[in-house]
């Protein structure tokens, strides 16, 4: 079965049994200060699992393009990836762990709507408990009366069976599904501790995830039950095709081999880890840059620089030629050019700039390294990433003293997982009372920017915590001074008007043809969520796609501030601002 069948399969088989298919929203989340990408497919949700009625209904169900980069070092082993594709399926209040568990039970074992998985290697892990929630009886009795044997089901720690996005938001108990990849148990019993080494081992995979969200945690604590009781599962797109074509990695499968296979034909020194990791890199670049992110040395941008940095390091080992980027990047888009929105050229390109500009430091780097390696010099003179520097003195034997490192580069960034979350306080999806403010502000500064300074301007990044707003927009010059001033001027003269402001759902095409704006790169339902704000003539101020929330009226946000405008990368300007 190939990949492409399976994430049909999939989306097929929950629009049946009632739920809307989403498109997959970008990689670059919108209005969220927790992530720089969206990590999981339940990310783009957050509003909608904390009670927010979903404009296409209750049930629901997607193929989600996700980013995660906190693991770069354990990228090229069977598991890891920086870029995959999750299917997931949701219930918003609806059902719960009776339907949510016998979906995924026939999903994985049906023949003729499923992936026809056999029953005898499945293996099952439940919460066991402890002081924030009871053990899970309610699951471990709905797998039973399914015909999994109480000996295949296992009891696990809130480390392994309790989803959390954070310190902050919806969280639960999970029950995880694991395949016997050999059929090694077949028909035996097995200890929990031989099951968990097993797994450790990778006899056993996990291959499907249900989170039962009915808690919610607010700074590092569960505070109480949610409002409504909601089901998010999750199954990686790249580990279930391993799977199906009984592979040990999705680089055997046909979502990579093809890729693979171009890297080790045109290698002079073939090496499998490189190829992995170029192959890998290669992909995530180009679906970033394809989601409008740009290199350059801050945020999102400084992780794409990363990532095309290593590439191009593992490139050069490999011995493969300047032409191999744009050869990989043409199979990479035309492999998913009918699935999302790719544009080839524009991926090469940016790609190529950020490689040429790596190569002239490059071997000057390397020769440094081999004198005595220096992370601190490697980074600020020859570009390296502290990551590489690390790789580089593994494989050498050396030791980086990390620490040291991150005190010498205080104004820089590691925007790993844990600097990212170190950064945004405040957890996944803040929809406090200033974040609010914030987010309909940022409406008005947009349309305040078409307005003044130019119609063509649009948005390319969006970050908003409780302090400040922060939007990256196309535009190629600096903007002036006094069209600073006018900007401000006018959003606060739509503050001041009190201007009402309206959530509304639509068609998309009528949204369309309203002239609302939309998120670049993003594929949206045919139901969609519009946000206006209208002037006293009822002239749109601002008309805009999005999941919100928002203030009612204008009159309470407060005095709006410009604090600095500034570059963001090529072509790409960038306004930070606050309420007083």
């Amino acid at each position: 079965m190939t990949s492409s069948e399976i994430r049909k399969r999939f989306l097929d088989f929950f629009a049946k049994r009632g739920h809307a298919i989403l498109p997959s929203a970008s990689l670059v989340p919108e209005n969220d200060p927790s992530v720089l990408f969206n990590t999981a497919g339940m990310q783009p949700l957050v509003p909608y699992l904390m009670g927010q009625k979903h404009p296409l209904g209750a049930r629901l169900a997607s193929c989600q393009k996700c980013v995660r980069t906190g693991d770069l070092e354990d990228i090229g082993d069977n598991r890891h990836f920086s870029f995959f594709e999750m299917l997931g399926n949701w219930s918003l209040g609806d059902y719960f762990k009776q339907e949510a568990i016998s979906w995924s039970y026939e999903f994985l074992t049906s023949k003729e709507e499923g992936l026809g998985l056999d029953p005898a290697r499945l293996a099952v892990t439940l919460f066991e408990g402890d002081e924030n929630a009871p053990f899970d009886q309610e699951s471990k009795d709905i797998w039973m009366s399914l015909g999994i044997p109480e000996h295949r089901i296992f009891a696990l720690p809130a480390e392994d069976n309790w989803w959390s996005p954070g310190d902050n938001g919806p969280c639960g108990p999970c029950s995880e599904m694991f395949y016997d990849m050999n059929g090694d148990f077949l028909g035996q019993e097995i200890s929990k501790e031989s099951f968990v080494e097993q797994v450790k081992k990778e006899t056993f995979i996990e291959i499907w995830n249900d989170v039962f969200m009915e808690y919610e945690k607010k700074d590092g604590k569960v505070i109480g039950k949610l409002s409504q009781k909601n089901v998010d599962t999750g199954a990686g797109l790249e580990r279930i095709t391993a799977v199906m074509q009984g592979k040990n990695t999705a680089y055997d499968t046909d979502i990579l081999s093809g890729v693979m296979e171009m890297v080790k034909s045109g290698s002079v020194n073939y090496g499998e880890r490189s190829a992995r990791i170029i192959t890998d890199h290669l992909r995530t670049a180009t679906f970033m840059i394809a989601d409008g992110v740009f290199p350059s040395n801050k945020d999102r941008g400084y992780v794409l620089r990363r990532i095309i940095r290593r590439a191009a390091f593992r490139v050069g080992q490999l011995g493969l030629s300047q032409e191999s980027y744009t050869q990989v990047i043409s199979a990479i888009t035309e492999k998913y050019e009918s699935i999302y929105n790719i544009e080839k050229n524009k991926i090469s390109e940016i790609f190529n700039q950020e490689v040429t500009k790596f190569t002239k430091t490059l071997d000057a780097g390397l020769k440094e390294f081999e004198k005595g390696v220096d992370p601190f010099l490697l980074a600020t003179t020859y570009g390296f990433p502290i990551e590489l520097t690390e790789e580089l003195a593994k494989e050498k034997g050396i030791a980086i003293d990390r620490a040291d490192f991150d005190v010498k580069m205080k104004a820089h960034q590691d925007l790993s997982r844990s600097g990212s979350e170190q950064k945004f306080k405040g957890g996944l999806a803040n929809t406090n009372e200033a974040t609010v403010k914030l987010h309909t502000a940022h409406h008005l500064l947009l349309a305040a920017l078409q307005e003044v300074v130019d119609k063509n301007i649009h948005q390319r990044g969006s970050n908003i915590t409780e302090e400040r707003l922060r939007m990256d927009f196309s535009f190629d010059r600096k903007v002036t001074p006094e069209e600073l001033q006018k900007v401000e001027t006018l959003v606060n003269s739509w503050i001041e008007a009190k201007l009402p402001v309206v959530r509304r759902e639509m068609p998309r095409e009528e949204a369309e043809k309203l002239g609302a704006e939309m998120e670049f790169g993003a594929k949206y339902p045919d139901i969609v969520s519009v946000y206006t704000i209208q002037n006293t003539n009822d002239e749109y101020v601002s008309k805009e796609f999005c999941g919100g929330p928002h203030v009612t009226n204008t009159s309470e946000i407060g005095k709006f501030k410009i604090q600095k405008e500034e570059a963001s990368s090529a072509g790409v300007r960038r306004i930070k601002a606050v309420i007083e």
